[in-house]
């Protein structure tokens, strides 16, 4: 089950971040980041919940719904960076941005599917918010919570780069960023920046996101 978790955990607030129509934006500008991870997620599992069926036959039109809402909410270039640590010192901005995109479609690709395997009306529940040091961002501690199961802790670090954006997630104190760069540190001593990217997006490379668990 703990997959299971980490890929909700994973995929449910990098789409909960992603912005709607302007009107809901609009709303949004006056939410603390908590409060937009929250509600927008719970747009996003009623979405979920209302097309499980279609998605189920056509994971095409999930693969859309996914790319749709998370393209604009996760801020993928600077979580490209943290997860690139030392070896994007002195990258330039074209191969972050090789790697960030290699990286985004990875996770649709990996968290898609997970999000329809959950029975049970996930939900989230905030818990607090947290200003991270050195005005970084924010820390939005939550729960996921499972109809028969322990609720999962759960901590999205936000900020503010044209809206709120989570760029880096912590289930049970678990960073993904952290797992992810552990895990990418031996390719990138071997081969470029650009190499390892066209691994990632080709399936030649599968970092494992629970690897560190």
């Amino acid at each position: 089950m703990k997959p299971l978790i980490l890929s909700l955990a994973l995929a449910l607030p990098l789409l909960a971040a992603a912005p709607v129509q302007a009107q809901a934006q609009a709303q949004q500008a006056a939410q603390t980041p908590g409060r937009q991870v929250v509600d927008t997620g719970t747009r996003v599992l009623s979405t979920l919940q209302q097309r499980r069926a279609e998605f189920q036959k056509d994971r095409k039109a999930l693969r859309g719904f996914i790319e749709s809402e998370l393209r604009s909410g996760f801020d993928r270039e600077y979580a490209a960076r943290l997860v690139l640590g030392p070896h994007g010192r002195g990258a330039s901005d074209a191969d972050v941005a090789l790697f960030a995109d290699a990286m985004t479609d990875n996770l649709m690709q990996r968290y898609g599917d997970a999000l329809l395997a959950f029975d049970g009306r996930p939900r989230i529940r905030l818990k607090s918010e947290t200003p991270l040091p050195n005005n970084r961002g924010v820390r939005v501690s939550t729960e996921i919570l499972r109809d028969g199961g322990d609720p999962i802790p759960v901590d999205y670090l936000v900020r503010n780069n044209g809206g709120w954006k989570i760029f880096d997630v912590m289930v049970e104190g678990v960073s993904y960023v952290q797992t992810f760069r552990t895990q990418f540190d031996a390719p990138l001593r071997q081969k470029s920046i650009a190499q390892v990217a066209a691994e990632l997006r080709s399936g030649a490379l599968r970092p494992a996101a629970d690897g560190a668990r």
